[in-house]
């Protein structure tokens, strides 16, 4: 097979047909809901998800929720209320700082981050980091940057213990954030949109009972470079579709590539892509402007998070197979009726 970067090239516009088609079915005949409750971040798949909702069920049928914290950037609701004005949906604001404050988040937060800078306090920031897998085979050992109030950057590797502490502190966002659009979709007998792109739902981007739990993910078999084709397709605001990715989880800007992926995404898509498809890390390499050694470890990191993160994607375990329940579901997810 031919490797070139157009291997991910789609019809945008028979793509969002096709989609649109199958949310209709989705929500009317197997989700039996009236329409769709979709979380907006001013991202790319988030606004690509609610803009074909709005295709697929008409803007009556479809409710946004904005759901900033303290630790938001504040372009992400500004870039979301502008996508929401072009659709002419209905949203709402719901800020979740509050909540956050009560289920102590940030204290929690502060307190693993305290294990590795004492003085961590008021007009400090922070972010986590993995080290590039470009340059040697890396263990995935986060590091803790934090900025000073002066602007000065530091970087230490967390301990095992405040690591894990503060990625749980801050997993509460994510789940807050669901458990708003679930009222939500409870009240407006709604089904809630998932938003992951391929990558994030093939290598376990995203937080179990958080932005992982949904009715319904349509955009979850495309790479993101092919929502960000999407975006274009549906006339989503330049703004939106220029957008480099983005966390916006912690107070620091962090880009996806230095807290999870390897590679920036339109390299990250081409390397899944290729390891999806029994391509050569030397077929690879040329075409990304890597070496095949470079691409090998991208390709062992894809493995190796597979591996890891597969758990989030099961369903509760169960001690027999419950027939009445199990096979039920099965055939729904086939599009039967049962």
């Amino acid at each position: 097979m031919q490797f070139s970067k157009d291997v991910l090239k789609i019809d945008a516009e028979a793509e969002i047909a096709r989609i649109a088609s199958a949310i209709r079915s989705h929500i009317v005949e197997t989700l039996r809901r009236r329409g769709a409750v979709v979380g907006v971040s001013g991202g790319i798949d988030s606004s690509v998800s609610v803009a074909l909702c709005v295709r697929a069920l008409g803007k009556e049928h479809v409710f946004a929720v904005f759901m900033p914290e303290r630790e938001s950037s504040p372009e992400s609701l500004t870039l979301g209320k502008k996508l929401i004005d072009q659709l002419g949906i209905k949203s709402v604001v719901e800020n979740i700082a509050p909540a956050l404050e009560g289920l102590g988040c940030y204290d929690r937060q502060n307190e693993a981050i305290k294990q590795v800078y004492p003085d961590y306090g008021p007009g400090w920031k922070n972010k986590l980091t993995i080290p590039s897998i470009l340059e040697h085979d890396r263990l995935n050992l986060s590091r803790l940057t934090v900025q000073l109030p002066g602007g000065e950057q530091k970087s230490e590797r967390m301990p095992i213990g405040s690591y894990l502490q503060m990625v749980a502190a801050t997993n509460f966002k994510q789940r807050t954030r669901k458990m708003i659009e679930y009222y939500h979709a409870d009240r407006l007998n709604y089904a809630v949109c998932g938003t992951p792109n391929r990558l994030e739902y093939d290598q376990g981007f995203f937080v179990k009972g958080g932005d992982g739990a949904a009715d319904f993910k349509p955009i979850a078999h495309l790479y993101k470079s092919q929502v960000f084709a999407l975006g274009k397709a549906l006339g989503l605001p330049q703004e939106i579709t220029s957008r480099t990715p983005t966390t916006d989880t912690f107070s620091l800007p962090q880009t996806q590539e230095e807290f999870y992926f390897a590679l920036p995404y339109e390299k990250m898509d081409l390397c899944l892509y290729a390891h999806n498809n029994g391509i050569s890390a030397e077929q690879v390499a040329p075409v990304l402007g890597l070496t095949a050694e470079q691409v090998t470890r991208v390709f062992k990191d894809i493995e190796t998070k597979r591996r890891t993160t597969r758990y989030l994607q099961m369903p509760p375990l169960t001690v027999e197979h419950v027939r009445e329940v199990h096979d039920d579901i099965v055939a729904l997810w086939e599009g039967k009726k049962v």
